[in-house]
């Protein structure tokens, strides 16, 4: 059989290799950022007769049915109960009150989502961890994937099934 009959085949399908892609983790709701520099004197000092009349005069129906992440972007010392505040102002509205950046809202509920894999159904499997994304994944999501199939695959690897980067083997 010459080299041009041969049948091709697709070695990476017939590989046993099973892929988890972490963007799959990735939450779906709609999130908004609400930061709380826009409701501080100077940009520095958050007064609480005006920050609570702002809150007051603030449209939150804009965040009905979505994640809303509450956080600073400048180095100004918020009391805590300025985030208590917001949260009872928005909870009425929002799917989610969360207190960090959109980023760290998003590395939450990855990890949270993290937290219903069951490991053992990966028994002795070669897994490729996908590298390649569409949306940005923190690589706290990788370390997690990582450190929980550890103990139960043969071998995760980094990448495309195509072209992957050895992380762990398990020894023989």
């Amino acid at each position: 059989m010459s080299q041009a009959d041969k049948p091709l085949v697709n070695r990476v399908a017939n590989s046993g290799l099973t892929t988890i892609k972490p963007e799959d983790f990735y939450p779906t709701e709609v999130m908004h950022s609400f930061d709380l520099k826009d409701f501080l004197f100077q940009g520095l000092i958050l007064r609480e007769k005006d920050f609570r009349e702002s809150l007051e005069a603030h449209d939150w129906q804009q965040y009905t049915g979505a994640a809303l992440c509450v956080f600073s972007s400048t180095d100004a010392i918020i009391p805590v109960w300025a985030y208590m505040l917001v949260a009872v102002y928005a909870q009425p509205h929002a799917s989610t009150v969360f207190q960090g950046s959109p980023s760290e809202y998003v590395q939450h509920r990855m990890l949270a989502a993290l937290d219903h894999i069951l490991p053992a159904d990966y028994q002795d499997q070669r897994i490729v961890i996908k590298g390649c994304s569409d949306k940005p994944v923190p690589p706290a999501v990788y370390l997690a994937l990582s450190q929980k199939l550890r103990p139960y695959v043969k071998s995760i690897m980094y990448g495309e099934p195509c072209s992957t980067v050895p992380i762990y083997k398990k020894k023989a």
